[in-house]
């Protein structure tokens, strides 16, 4: 039977989210416009707006919605950098975390080869979490010349949490972005505490639908947008709301963050019995990040003498989706970044696997996983060994 380990890349749409998107989806009305069907479904936008901005603990005229949470990121990196470097030309350092997703990472290279900014990586412990000394020594030394700090609040392939209060208490004056797509709905998380200038959420981590996030932006200040359109969600994010998902996705969060605590709970269990029950296979893996401070759900493995491609690929043909975490660019695989940076080897980060769990899955499934990973590691090894 078929048992789904990548929740950490996209869950299943709940039934409760999926009941507010049909129902929703039956409304007709365009929430700009004047009339009352409209204004009904603007109405329910701002509903949703509310109900999510409560469950961030932040004010509903933060919540500024997106159509993904590469979208939010890109506004945030991207309109941060030219509204700092508009004001005041010597701010053009980009200030990221080494171990930051793609959605953060790329648009940085971008401002880096394309607007002129300067891009600097914060590097992070062998527990993957970011190291604060030389972040306080940078910007001691240069944080008149920083445009934006962005630091995720829990890296997607380890699941470990960052410091990020520490983060922005170092950081001062300067914009702090946190991407939290990964930790919304799965751990404590309060906008208004961490003191962070923007934050990005997703609904289709949470349950909810695709296509739809959110950037949380401290209220009275604006970016500099990306789009230009309508002048919709205060004139930073233009073009027509998408008010079946937005509904849905207050629905989802709702039901995620209700549940959270207990899902936590049995989450971690299954994350622990997974990784003794791998370690009572293979005792010479390893797991990598810090599983003290991290996610519930995220366990990163690395499977010595393999190769993740193959081994991801052995596994989904017995009926076990996980993830490499790597980027693949061209068809050519390319060792996890993350994993890299936290020094590991490049050999190891290119032999590891992400496995994310989520309250639908059961031991069940990991025992069923264990009766034929040794079969799947074990041709793995022969593949590589024979070239």
């Amino acid at each position: 039977m078929p048992a789904y380990f990548d929740h950490a890349a996209t869950t299943p749409l709940s039934a409760l989210a999926t009941s507010a998107l049909v129902e929703q989806m039956a409304k007709i009305g365009n929430a700009s416009s004047l009339h009352s069907p409209g204004r009904l479904i603007r109405k329910d936008v701002e509903e949703a707006r509310e109900q999510i901005a409560g469950l961030v603990d932040a004010n509903p005229s933060e919540i500024i919605f997106t159509g993904s949470g590469t979208e939010a990121n890109n506004l945030a990196l991207k309109g941060f950098y030219w509204k700092a470097h508009a004001q005041d030309p010597q701010r053009r350092v980009v200030l990221i975390s080494a171990i930051e997703h793609h959605a953060i990472l790329d648009p940085a290279e971008w401002l880096d080869e394309h607007e002129g900014a300067e891009l600097v990586f914060i590097p992070v412990t062998s527990a993957g979490s970011v190291d604060l000394v030389f972040l306080t020594d940078f910007v001691q030394r240069r944080g008149s010349e920083i445009a934006v700090i962005a630091v995720m609040h829990s890296n997607n392939e380890t699941g470990t949490l960052q410091p990020i209060a520490e983060v922005v208490a170092i950081a001062g004056d300067i914009p702090v972005h946190t991407d939290a797509v990964q930790s919304f709905g799965k751990v404590d998380f309060s906008f208004s505490q961490l003191g962070v200038t923007s934050a990005t959420i997703s609904a289709h981590k949470i349950g909810g639908p695709l296509g739809v996030a959110a950037l949380i932006l401290r209220r009275g200040l604006d970016l500099t947008p990306i789009l230009h359109g309508g002048g919709q969600e205060r004139d930073i994010r233009s073009g027509t709301l998408n008010a079946p998902s937005i509904v849905s996705f207050a629905a989802a969060a709702q039901e995620s963050t209700s549940k959270m605590a207990e899902r936590a709970i049995y989450i971690r269990s299954l994350k622990k019995y997974l990784v003794e029950s791998l370690f009572a296979i293979f005792p010479d893996i390893t797991v990598n990040g810090d599983q003290t401070h991290s996610l519930p759900g995220i366990v990163n493995i690395t499977f010595p003498g393999t190769e993740s491609d193959g081994l991801l690929l052995l596994l989904d043909a017995e009926g076990f989706y996980c993830s490499t975490g790597s980027a693949c660019s061209a068809g050519v695989p390319r060792p996890s970044h993350v994993l890299l940076a936290m020094g590991v080897s490049e050999r190891d980060a290119r032999s590891s696997l992400r496995f994310s769990l989520s309250f639908s899955n059961t031991r069940a499934e990991i025992d069923q996983l264990c009766e034929v990973i040794g079969s799947v590691v074990h041709r793995a090894r022969a593949a590589l060994a024979r070239g």
